[in-house]
């Protein structure tokens, strides 16, 4: 079973690789620690089943002196996603094998650490980006109209927006190890975005940097705080190439054309707004290694591979509670 599931690598073997490899991961996982996680069973069906329960109605009429009143039922919506295979593989030699200095194994578990975490964020990136609840920088018809950069202003209507549907403040996120467990934080929203938008994010009115945050423990890839939003770039997300107004690109508006402006999302959200498939776990990849070996494809045993694969999703649980900010960037 081992030699068939993991190559040339025990169980045991191949169980310390995938941990080294989530342990590299970890990092570039941003989307994981706040969205509705859920670790992949073994031998399971190819669709998960994301549960959100819906608020009761309020009790508004007056109680009988030794009444019961009538009793509620909880009720709920499930949201199914279909699980899909990826994954990639690095070849290795025979005489890379034989002579090559460093440890080869090693050496490739955190490269294909790093390439798992940022397929699997991207994936997720994609999915959570084509949500419909949008707000155009300045408020401005739409994206191709887009020319202002982030501002308080934009962030208090989305926050608004936000309040007036109930949307839950995150109050726990999935730690950053490679084992399913969760802490507690201080409730607020969070909003992640591309690194580029660094700038115009600390230049917004009443934004207080993670060094000014006291006792407050920051994210990884957080750059600080405005209100009730906690803010995190990194280089996963990424903008539309010149897809807004001509309206100051290259000059004051990052362009990559130079003839329209950038146009960056940044997705602000609150509790259960999404859910995914946490990349942690027993199930959550598989590590091979093929050592170069004789076959009937390869008669001299020139040839081997080191690889992994995974199974994802993520989907939308709730539109009304995720909103997708797009903003020009500062030059």
């Amino acid at each position: 079973m081992g030699a068939t599931t993991y190559g040339d690598i025990s169980p045991r073997t191949a169980a310390f690789v995938a941990v080294e490899l989530l342990k590299r991961s970890t990092p570039y996982l941003i989307l994981e620690k706040f969205g509705q996680a859920k670790t992949l069973p073994a031998r399971k069906s190819n669709v998960m089943k994301f549960r959100r329960y819906n608020a009761l109605s309020m009790a508004l009429t007056a109680l009988t002196e030794g009444v019961t009143p009538p009793s509620k039922k909880l009720t709920y919506t499930d949201i199914t996603a279909t699980l899909y295979q990826y994954g990639d593989l690095v070849e290795i030699t025979d005489i890379v094998m034989d002579t090559h200095e460093d440890p080869i194994l090693k050496e490739t578990q955190v490269i294909m650490g790093e390439q798992a975490a940022k397929t699997v964020e991207t994936l997720r990136f994609n999915v959570l980006k084509a949500g419909t609840s949008v707000y155009y920088a300045n408020n401005v018809a739409g994206r191709t109209s887009v020319t202002a950069v982030a501002a308080r202003a934009d962030q208090r209507a989305i926050v608004r927006a936000l309040d007036r549907q109930d949307t839950g403040h995150i109050t726990s996120i999935v730690k950053s190890t490679p084992d399913f467990n969760t802490e507690a934080v201080l409730p607020a929203y969070v909003a992640v975005g591309h690194v580029d938008l660094k700038t115009d994010i600390r230049s917004l009115t009443g934004f207080i940097d993670v060094k000014d945050y006291g006792s407050i423990s920051p994210w990884e890839g957080e750059i600080g705080g405005c209100e009730d939003v906690r803010y995190i770039c990194s280089t996963i997300f990424t903008a539309w190439a010149d897809g807004g107004s001509a309206t100051g690109a290259g000059s004051t508006r990052i362009s990559t054309a130079g003839a329209n402006c950038d146009v960056y999302p940044i997705l602000m959200f609150g509790k259960d707004a999404y859910g995914l498939i946490a990349l942690k776990g027993e199930f959550a990849v598989t590590p091979m290694v093929i050592n170069p070996a004789p076959s009937k494809s390869d008669p001299l045993g020139q040839r081997g591979s080191i690889s992994w694969k995974t199974m994802q999703t993520a989907v939308i649980l709730n539109d009304a509670w995720m909103y997708r900010y797009e903003v020009a960037a500062t030059l």
